[in-house]
Formats: C-alpha cells, structure tokens, sequence
C-alpha cells in the first residue's frame, strides 16, 4: 500500500533560496512523501516550494514508488486524499493493473448524482470501532466538552447517522468507469437544547478495486490517514522534514539522509519474526526506539582479532537487539 501526501515545512529564515509563500501564509517547503504503509516507510521525500499544490509532479513519483515496489509485492494499492485524484492517470495505473483509493471532491455534479439516487440504494454505513475491548467495556464518562457546548449554546454539529452508496463515474479524463463510492451524512445542527436543522454533508472516494466492498473503500481511504503519524515522526521524532540548511535542493538532501535513521528502524523491526515484535517497533515512535533499543550501557573490549560488547544492564527489549543480529545474520549480512 503506497501512501502519497504533502506537508508544509516552515521556517523563519529569510536567506533560503527556494522557499517560498504558501496558501497558509506560511513561508517555507511543501516537500512531497511517498511511503509505504505496510511498513511505515518513507520511499520518496521530494521538497518543494512553499506555494507548490501537493499535487504536483506527484504522478512521477508515484510511478516510481510502482517500479520499486513492483518486484516485491504481488499487488499494489495507492491511496490518497482528494488532491491526488489525477484522473488522467487512472487509465493507464488500471491498464497497469495497479489498485487505487482516492478521495474525490463532492463538486456539485456529484451531489446531484448523490440526491437523485433512489432510497433502496442507500444502506447504513457500521463505523468501525477505534479499538476491540479485550476484558470487559468500561463505563463510560459524560462528556464534558459538550455539555459546556449546550449550556452556552454554541453552535453544535452532532453526527446522526451515516449511510453508503455506490455509482459506476467516469471521470472527464478517462475512457473508462470507475467505482464511486459516496457517504451521506446526516448532522444535526443544534443550538443549546434546541433543534435547529439537518445538514447532510457527502464524502466521495474513487476506487478500480473490484475485491473491495464500498465500506472497505471507506475505511482504507480512513486508513491512509495514519500516514501523518509518519510525518508527525518525521517532523519531530526523527527531525528531517526540518530545513537547516541554505537552498532547496542541500534541504531536500538533508531530508532524504535524515529519513534513513526512520527507514533502518523499520528495517529493524522487519527483521524480527512477526510474531514477536515485528509490528511493535514498526509502529514505535523513533524517541521511544531509541532509548529501549539503542541507549542499551555496553562495555567495548577489543581482543586478539576480535571485539566483544558486554552489556552492562540487560532490559527486555535488548533481546531484540539479538534477535535481530541473528536474523540479519542468516540474510547473508555480517
């Protein structure tokens, strides 16, 4: 699965060729990620000006994250937001047999479509629980935030329910239909106690993805959100979508060497059987990586033709280390 998104990178220095003015009024870098979801990996950091949409040239580089990614997986996913649906490649990625998710702007074209549907094409849409209760459910606490919202009777937006169809939509630019994937809304604007009316609000996705169902094409394009943990990760973690240095390009340098430190901890925990740790480092923030894993006390002892590390303090994420060091070793790595 090949995660695509852009993030704007600010700075205060006034001296970076390169930069420029973003729609947020922001001066900085809209640098482009690539990543692969399976593994949290970053594939592609491509920096940007400042006022560059989040679309361009991205096409390119999601072709060439196809063509590295290709020889490795049977099959490909691509998932975006709505300004990755470059409908002038769907053509040729579904003729390529590759697999996309894209949101899709609810222009009003497609609102109209939405509305004159009949209501037998409609069906509840079942909101997928953020996480499975292992022991028991626990009570459940009022919520605070909301009935503050009521007692001073701001405007409050309360979601009633929410519904799913599906359209066979062929874009301008392409030759063929697609799967269009629509969800309804229906949020009750309330003042205080009071009713005020229903706003129903649509949600398109885009899909060729005929193994899919219309609520897994909702809840991968809800999934791809997760790639802005990794950036998160990236920004603050690990520090490389930062720009310390004086143009463009020594910046966008910077943030590729800067990544690898991210991409060699998800090579580590792909080293780990999966049944172990393999998800747990791969999902571990970088800070908390390397205090469990790396800042491990050791001794350094050099011998005749040998050098031994003894651990000064065993924890119990240093059998990770070996673990790992024994899987590397059967890869043909010393």
């Amino acid at each position: 699965m090949i995660d695509v998104d852009g993030t704007l990178v600010p700075t205060t220095g006034e001296k970076k060729a390169g930069m420029s003015l973003s729609y947020k009024g922001v001066w900085g870098y809209h640098p482009l990620l690539v990543s692969l979801a399976n593994s949290r990996e970053p594939l592609f950091i491509v920096n940007r000006p400042g006022n560059v949409a989040s679309h361009v040239d991205a096409a390119i580089w999601i072709d060439k994250a196809i063509a590295l990614c290709r020889p490795s997986f049977e099959g490909i996913l691509v998932r975006g937001d709505t300004d990755f649906s470059l409908t002038r490649n769907f053509d040729r990625w579904d003729g390529d047999g590759v697999h996309f998710v894209f949101g899709y702007d609810a222009k009003r074209n497609l609102v109209e479509i939405a509305e004159s549907l009949p209501d037998g094409a409609w069906r509840p849409l079942a909101w997928r629980a953020k996480y499975e209760v292992s022991t028991t459910p626990r009570f459940r606490r009022d919520n605070a935030k909301e009935a503050v919202v009521r007692e001073r009777k701001y405007t409050n937006l309360r979601l009633v329910s929410g519904e799913i169809a599906e359209v066979a939509y062929r874009p301008a630019a392409c030759r063929r239909p697609y799967r269009l994937v629509i969800v309804r809304k229906n949020l009750s604007v309330e003042r205080g106690e009071d009713w005020l009316w229903d706003d129903w609000r649509y949600f398109v996705y885009i899909t060729n993805d005929a193994s899919l169902s219309a609520a897994k094409v909702v809840r991968q394009a809800n999934e791809r959100c997760d790639q802005e943990n990794l950036i998160a990760q990236l920004k603050s973690g690990v520090g490389a979508l930062r720009v310390p240095v004086y143009d463009l390009d020594s910046n966008w340098a910077y943030m590729v060497i800067a990544s690898l430190t991210w991409t060699l901890k998800a090579w580590f925990g792909l080293t780990l059987p999966p049944q172990v740790d393999h998800d747990d480092i791969v999902r571990m923030e970088f800070r908390r990586f390397v205090f469990a894993v790396m800042l491990l006390p050791c001794q350094v002892v050099r011998r005749a033709r040998r050098l031994v590390l003894r651990l000064l303090a065993y924890t119990s994420r240093a059998r990770l280390l070996f673990r790992s060091m024994e899987a590397t070793a059967r890869l043909g790595f010393t």
